[in-house]
């Protein structure tokens, strides 16, 4: 598949496997954590400049898989975060599967890339996540400390999720 990023300087397409399909076609080979991270990686590696590289998460933010109103409560708000961030979890066959929304475009393009990476996979596998693509491709280092903390605060919550999950399993 190919995704397409439009860009104010060029147009650039990009080989990448939808994450937000990972969930909805079973018939797929199941793409671990890793193999997905180096798919971001990847892409990320086709842009020079930090510029390019914010347009594209911007545009990842746009196909995030969007949080349903009725989620949008205080208990589903991250704390932590500049902007206010929505986080869903449901478990389908011992998989968690996530849905989020922001009202910032960039935070909403960083929620995305971390639902990309863990949509789908099992609580397990979520917990056990270094999630190395972040500090491989600079976004930590070229977000403001502000949402910094926040992208902590994203994964941090993600994790919580699995471990919820991972307990009510042995239940």
């Amino acid at each position: 598949m190919i995704l397409f990023c439009t860009l104010k300087r060029y147009c650039l397409a990009l080989p990448c496997t939808p994450w937000h399909s990972l969930a909805l076609h079973k018939n797929e080979e199941h793409m671990s954590i890793k193999e997905i991270e180096q798919q971001i990686i990847d892409e990320f590696a086709n842009f020079d400049e930090w510029l390019d590289r914010y347009a594209y998460l911007i545009d990842l933010g746009k196909e995030c898989p969007v949080i349903d109103e009725r989620d949008k409560t205080d208990q589903n708000l991250i704390r932590g975060c500049q902007s206010r961030v929505w986080l869903s979890c449901e478990q389908r066959d011992g998989r968690l599967y996530f849905r989020a929304d922001s009202d910032a475009v960039i935070t909403r393009g960083i929620i995305s890339l971390l639902i990309r990476a863990l949509d789908g996979q099992t609580p397990q596998d979520i917990l056990d996540a270094d999630l190395a693509f972040i500090d491989t491709i600079g976004l930590k280092e070229h977000l403001s400390p502000t949402r910094s903390n926040g992208l902590t605060s994203m994964v941090k919550q993600m994790k919580m999720y699995a471990l919820a999950y991972k307990v009510k399993q042995k239940q």
